[in-house]
């Protein structure tokens, strides 16, 4: 039953009448309703596309200046370690301050930053070492960012609607992934990567709008007694480490991100050396993939409270490794994007859950350090992911370097399904021992 406070409430403009096409596409997609994460959705697409502008030219830079595989991992390790370093301290201010604050400003250094590389490249005195630094400082704004992203998520749609918003979140990032890095790869050949990467400066401009144009009506339960610094990243720290379904996921997430995940830094290596495709045509392959997952964002909706989500994390995982390995031995490139589409679609099926899941169980007043320590090793592992990739690709072929890390996941999602009835014990034991 809808009260009159409700439907004067700017978060549920979006109403339509029964039946009618709006309130169809609300019911599958109830964070719609939200104006605010309508104003987000949007921008956050515009920046995102920008994003994988800047990550497949910025690879594609690395790899036509060093001719080296090793090079393109260690890049894409440098733009990731800020997240290993950083992420709990980013985790911590965001549990402390605005968070809506805290990612307009990291929108608007990411800006600069993005502008800066492209006016660097664009007048010739571009070089690897300026790019790994380029590459070091975007990844530190982003370890900040991207903990105040997942919590302010929060701040926009109702509890109940968490576990589709962050669905929806994640189709952000999978639809950019369509579109960017075939626009990139036009991109590079029309503009050059400079020109990517001022594209990107200018992809920020969306989401800086859309963030001053969000109202919030209230504000985020905060902790009643303020901790020091590092008190408070141990207090996230030990929080995770005796909730026994986050610290599940945490740990199992951490090994995904290093042996499958990663294999993302190798797509520019496999385009040129398996396939014998430019810049464009490497896009292909990360959009093959992009689409998959995109596809996936649909399945999440569609399931979502009616399938369990060990189902849906342990079947997309698998899903995802198996596609892998398929991908890796596939020497027609049709074959090998429809290998990919299946990989990106178990992916997100495994993530999106994974994500959902500890949003929904953490309480708010640990949720930015929480977040940040998933993102912390989902994210921040990728490093040690990408130089294995890196160096087992130099010495025994990219194939190889996928099929172990397709291997390695395989080994962790058994051993994840044979402790499913060891976790749900702890589960049920932990809510016993902390609700009142």
């Amino acid at each position: 039953m809808t009260t009159a406070a409700e439907e004067a409430s700017p978060e549920h403009d979006a109403a339509d009448q029964p039946g009618g096409a709006k309130s169809k596409l609300l019911a599958a997609f109830p964070p719609f309703a939200s104006r605010n994460f309508r104003l987000y959705f949007v921008g956050q697409i515009v920046s995102m596309i920008g994003t994988w502008l800047q990550m497949v030219a910025q690879g594609w830079l690395v790899l036509e200046m060093s001719g080296s595989a090793f090079w393109v991992g260690v890049t894409a390790a440098t733009s990731t370690v800020p997240t290993l370093l950083l992420s709990l301290i980013g985790g911590m201010i965001v549990d402390r301050y605005s968070r809506k604050a805290i990612f307009l400003w990291t929108q608007v250094l990411s800006m600069i930053l993005a502008f800066i590389l492209g006016a660097i490249t664009l007048s010739g005195h571009i070089t690897i070492p300026v790019i790994l630094v380029m590459a070091f400082l975007l990844g530190s704004v982003g370890a900040v960012a991207t903990p105040a992203i997942q919590a302010f998520i929060s701040e926009m749609v109702e509890r109940n609607d968490l576990p589709a918003a962050v669905a929806l979140n994640a189709s952000i990032f999978n639809a950019s992934r369509v579109v960017g890095p075939v626009l990139a790869g036009f991109m590079i050949t029309w503009v050059g990567t400079g020109g990517a990467f001022i594209a990107n400066g200018i992809s920020y401009v969306a989401v800086i709008a859309a963030l001053l144009a969000i109202r919030l009506t209230s504000a985020p339960q905060r902790p009643s007694v303020e901790e020091r610094p590092i008190q408070s990243i141990r207090s996230g720290i030990d929080y995770t480490r005796r909730h026994p379904v986050i610290r599940a996921i945490v740990l199992f997430a951490g090994v995904v991100s290093i042996f499958g995940w990663s294999f993302m830094s190798m797509l520019p290596v496999v385009a040129k050396q398996t396939f014998g495709i430019g810049a464009a045509g490497m896009g292909y392959l990360y959009s093959a993939f992009g689409l998959g997952s995109l596809s996936g964002t649909v399945v999440v909706s569609v399931t979502s409270g009616k399938v369990r989500a060990d189902r849906l994390v342990i079947g997309g995982i698998m899903t995802f490794a198996l596609a892998l390995v398929a991908f890796t031995f596939a020497t027609w490139l049709p074959l090998a994007l429809a290998f990919l589409f299946i990989s990106g679609l178990g992916m997100l099926l495994a993530f999106a859950t994974m994500s959902a899941t500890v949003q929904r169980l953490v309480d708010d007043r640990f949720r930015g350090r929480v977040m940040s320590i998933y993102l912390m090793v989902l994210l921040g592992l990728m490093p040690l992911g990408n130089l294995q990739m890196g160096l087992i690709s130099e010495h025994f072929g990219t194939s190889a370097a996928l099929r172990i890390g397709a291997f390695v996941t395989i080994v962790a999602t058994i051993f994840l399904f044979m402790s499913r009835k060891d976790i749900s014990k702890a589960w049920l034991e932990y809510q016993s021992a902390t609700e009142p």
